[in-house]
C-alpha cells in the first residue's frame, strides 16, 4: 500500500508541476499581449504625432492650400455699390475682347468658362476679379484659397483656387478648371481638373488669333461666346507679399491700388456678363460703373 501511496503522491506532484508550468506560460502570454498592447498604442500615437509635426494632418499645396474663410468670401460677394462706383474702370488697362460664335450655354444658361492652373500667376491674379464680378449674379460654395508657384515668376501670389466648387444663379452657369496644382512631380506640375471635351474644344478654339492676340495663354475665360479674355488684366505684383485675407480687406478702400486693380476689372467683366444676361439682374447691370466700363469691352 505504501507503494501505491507513493506513486499517487508523485502522480498529483506531476500534475501540480503541469498546473503551475500551465499557469506560468499563461501569465507570460498575458503579459506579452498586454505589453504588446501598450506598444501598439504608443507606435499609433507617435505615428500621430510625427504626422501632424510633418503637416500631413492638413491639406497640402498639391490642390487648394484650403477652403476659404466665410470673411473672405464675404467681403468679396458684399462690396457696396459706392466702392464700385469710386473705383470705375477708368485706369483698367486690358479687357476681354468681342468675338463673334455661337452662343456659349449651359443647363439653358449662358455660361462662363474659365480655364487656368493653381501654379500660374496670370490666373492667380485674375481669380479676384473674376469672382468679384459673378459674386454680383450668384452664389460660390466651396471656393478654396491657394497661391501661385514659389519658383515662377511673381512667386507665390495669393489667390482663390476653383477647383472643386460650384456656383449657382439663375441668370448663368460658371465653369472653373484648374488644369494642375502649383507644385511640381518629376518636374511637371501635378494635374488636377481635366475640362470636358466640349470646353477642350471652346478653348483650343478661341484661344487663339484672330480671338486673341497670343494663343494658348491661360487663364482663358469665354463669357457665354461674346466675349474672351487670356492672361491677366492686371500685373499679379500688385498682390505680392500678401494674404488672402488682406487682398480681401483692401476692397473695402476704393483708394487701394488692389482694390482699384481688382474691382475695375470686375466692373468690366460685371459689363460683360450683363451683356450676356440681356442687362439682368437691372439693379447690377443699370448701374454707372458697369454701363461705364461696358465701353472698355473690346478694348484688349
Amino acid at each position: 500500500m505504501s507503494r501505491r501511496v507513493e506513486q499517487k503522491a508523485k502522480a498529483r506532484e506531476r500534475i501540480a508541476a503541469q498546473l503551475a508550468a500551465q499557469q506560468r506560460a499563461e501569465r507570460r502570454r498575458r503579459l506579452l499581449l498586454a505589453v504588446g498592447a501598450v506598444v501598439v498604442v504608443i507606435v499609433i500615437v507617435g505615428g500621430l504625432v510625427a504626422v501632424r509635426l510633418a503637416g500631413g494632418g492638413k491639406k497640402t499645396t498639391t490642390g487648394p492650400s484650403g477652403a476659404a474663410d466665410s470673411q473672405i468670401v464675404t467681403a468679396l460677394s458684399s462690396i457696396p455699390e459706392s466702392t464700385f462706383a469710386a473705383v470705375g474702370s477708368a485706369g483698367v488697362q486690358a479687357a476681354p475682347s468681342p468675338i463673334t460664335a455661337p452662343a456659349l450655354t449651359s443647363g439653358g444658361k449662358p455660361k462662363v468658362l474659365y480655364i487656368g492652373a493653381e501654379y500660374c500667376p496670370f490666373c492667380a491674379a485674375e481669380r479676384w476679379p473674376v469672382t468679384v464680378a459673378l459674386s454680383r449674379f450668384g452664389t460660390f460654395s466651396n471656393l478654396g484659397t491657394t497661391h501661385s508657384s514659389a519658383s515662377d515668376v511673381y512667386p507665390n501670389t495669393p489667390t482663390l483656387s476653383f477647383h472643386g466648387s460650384s456656383f449657382t444663379s439663375q441668370y448663368l452657369t460658371f465653369t472653373g478648371v484648374e488644369t494642375t496644382t502649383n507644385e511640381q512631380v518629376n518636374g511637371q506640375y501635378a494635374p488636377l481638373d481635366t475640362p470636358t471635351a466640349e470646353d477642350q474644344k471652346t478653348f483650343d478654339t478661341y484661344n487663339a488669333p484672330p480671338y486673341v492676340k497670343t494663343g494658348g495663354s491661360i487663364p482663358f475665360i469665354d463669357l457665354g461666346g461674346k466675349f474672351v479674355s487670356s492672361g491677366a488684366t492686371y500685373s499679379p505684383e500688385i498682390l505680392a507679399g500678401k494674404t488672402q485675407a488682406e487682398v480681401a480687406d483692401a476692397l473695402k478702400d476704393p483708394s487701394n491700388p488692389i482694390a482699384k486693380a481688382v474691382i475695375g476689372s470686375a466692373n468690366v467683366y460685371t459689363a460683360a456678363i450683363c451683356k450676356m444676361t440681356n442687362n439682368q439682374p437691372a439693379n447690377v447691370c443699370s448701374t454707372e460703373a458697369v454701363t461705364g466700363a461696358a465701353a472698355k469691352l473690346g478694348g484688349s
